[in-house]
């Protein structure tokens, strides 16, 4: 995947005046002039006495067998060990070292797979690199102020003190050491699993038989054939349009390198990650502006998430400039460098010291020459897959970010697995595949928001008003009960329970208030393996909790007795037990 941001602490550590050095740590994609390597990477390279500057020899650097437990090669043959006519270099190789490539890679490798995986940046992806994991710390750090605000409302004194600051750089410090650490973790996981990894920019030759990897220091090209190619080389954030924007405003790449807590930020953009990082800011006191183009943001999202994560931003203090239709410029007072955002509704924004832009992300395809290899794609340059993850060239598959189809790491991650597992773990895995359906996520907004499944609006598109039955309930968390306030004021917790069919068939799950983003997944769980309304009532609630409230929404157990359990827990039901086997 692509990883433009926290450069710094890595390109310490390629100022070095060793040639061999420079060669080695390449940079995958051409267009990008600051490479990014994990600080674990360099010191595995450049502690091998094996290295060699020849152009004309294929650098390894890790083992390319798999070691059992027991530190025996494992057993399994392919292509690349000469039982086959045909030679290659790699059964499997893997482009792009993000979550959901080392995921397949190494799970590729446990069968005795030969395996490779060409990476120019630092591992772990976007997510762990300037995307899910960065961005956790920093909501958890807007959370401990938020909770800092509120404890007045419990007793404690002291939150006007002069004693109780907040320092941008600290945490900024301590979280890219944190990644760091986890670069490093990735690079030993996949040098334990037997995968060697590749350090250069990939591109596919014509005809997509074979892979180049050109390193940056102006080495010559290195050519490898795998049996089986994998493309996963993620996303990058997009700028719109504009007189000034690019120049003048960061990506969410460029909002981990951000040295200072701004003092007046502008985030544009309606979509997850632009609330996400507009709350971050606003709770660590930053004067924060949302810039959305149309009424409202998470518009593609249940409207009781959407309409009260908006009425909670406002609650906040966040100023959201509806209806703008974007930026049309962004204007710099040369003397103070401060910035002026210019809508194309004509308002005006002045005084901003950061401007974010959050509009959109696009595969990252470009140095890839997919035209060249045949590769099949779809509008916004998307590769086009199928439910194998197979493109429509043989041996050439796809996934993650760069196909466009639920762009998350877990989704990924466990496509990848497995993809490997029906490439490489023999007839017992014959035909499977991932579903991308009823796939739960979080936004990590203030509060969070949990979804899975349709939206109100999806399921009667789907199945028809009439057959459709909606289960609502908002309400202010008891956190908030002892809070001398008026009950309006109160932030609240919102869920929506969406029923389809006689059964009452649960289709959509929808919450949004403080704790939702740990609720989420056992509910998951529920909906995949076809949970009715009548299920959810039968499982008794957690008090006091916010979560219980979705196993006793009203009308409590009064719905269709029927469930969609292999066992059903319904009616006091036996609870199902295991099969255990039993001697003969």
């Amino acid at each position: 995947m692509l990883f433009v941001a926290s450069a710094t602490l890595f390109n310490r550590a390629v100022n070095s005046n060793s040639q061999t050095s420079r060669t080695i740590f390449a940079s995958a994609f051409s267009t990008l002039s600051t490479a990014n390597y994990s600080a674990a990477a360099f010191a595995n390279l450049r502690g091998s006495s094996s290295l060699s500057s020849s152009s004309s020899s294929k650098v390894q650097v890790r083992p390319a067998f798999h070691l059992r437990r027991d530190n025996k090669p494992a057993t399994r043959t392919y292509m690349s060990d000469g039982a086959d006519q045909e030679s290659y270099d790699f059964d499997y190789l893997v482009i792009g070292a993000g979550s959901g490539g080392i995921a397949s890679a190494r799970r590729a490798a446990s069968y005795g797979a030969k395996v490779g995986v060409i990476e120019k940046g630092r591992l772990g992806g976007t997510c762990v690199n300037v995307g899910c994991v960065p961005k956790k710390v920093m909501w958890n750090a807007a959370s401990i102020a938020e909770t800092l605000h509120d404890m007045k409302h419990y007793g404690f004194s002291g939150y006007e003190s002069e004693d109780l600051s907040f320092d941008w750089s600290f945490i900024k410090e301590n979280r890219d050491k944190y990644i760091v650490r986890l670069n490093g973790i990735y690079d030993r996981n996949m040098a334990n699993s037997g995968v060697q990894s590749i350090l250069g920019t990939a591109s596919f030759a014509e005809g997509g038989k074979e892979v180049v990897v050109t390193p940056e220091g102006g080495g010559e090209p290195v050519t490898y054939k795998a049996k089986n190619v994998l493309i996963a080389t993620g996303g990058y954030p997009t700028f719109p349009e504009g007189d000034g924007i690019k120049e003048n405003s960061i990506s969410s790449d460029g909002f981990f390198e951000l040295e200072d807590l701004p003092g007046k930020a502008v985030v544009v953009g309606a979509g997850y990650i632009a609330v996400e990082l507009a709350g971050v800011l606003q709770a660590l006191g930053t004067d924060t502006s949302l810039v959305v183009r149309k009424g409202k943001a998470l518009r593609e999202f249940d409207d009781i998430l959407a309409d009260t994560l908006d009425d909670e931003m406002q609650r906040q203090g966040i100023n959201v400039f509806r209806d703008t239709n974007g930026v049309e410029k962004i204007e710099v007072d040369e003397a103070t460098g401060s910035k002026t955002v210019v809508l194309n509704n004509g308002e005006k924004i002045e005084g901003v010291d950061t401007v974010l832009m959050a509009t959109g992300r696009a595969p990252l395809v470009g140095p890839l020459n997919l035209e060249g290899a045949g590769v099949q794609q779809k509008q916004g340059g998307y590769i086009v897959t199928n439910e194998y993850s197979e493109t429509n060239v043989d041996g050439i598959f796809a996934l993650g970010d760069v196909c466009g189809n639920v762009e998350l790491t877990p989704m990924a991650i466990a496509a990848g697995r497995r993809l490997a597992d029906r490439l490489f773990g023999g007839p017992e895995f014959e035909g499977v595949k991932v579903s991308y359906e009823n796939v739960p996520t979080v936004v990590f907004s203030h509060p969070p928001i949990g979804t899975i499944g349709l939206s109100e609006q999806q399921a009667i598109e789907k199945y028809g008003e009439d057959n459709i039955k909606v289960y609502r309930s908002k309400f202010a968390n008891l956190y908030y009960g002892p809070w001398q306030v008026e009950p309006d004021d109160k932030p609240k917790t919102a869920m929506k329970l969406v029923c389809a069919g006689d059964e009452e068939l649960v289709v959509g799950l929808h919450v949004i208030g403080m704790g939702a983003d740990e609720m989420l997944q056992g509910f998951g769980i529920a909906m995949k393996m076809g949970a009715t309304k009548a299920d959810f009532d039968s499982c008794v609630a957690i008090h006091p909790t916010a979560s219980e409230e979705f196993v006793t929404l009203f009308p409590w157990g009064l719905s269709k007795q029927e469930s969609g359990a292999k066992v059903s827990p319904l009616n006091g039901a036996q609870t199902a037990e295991p099969k255990i086997a039993t001697e003969a």
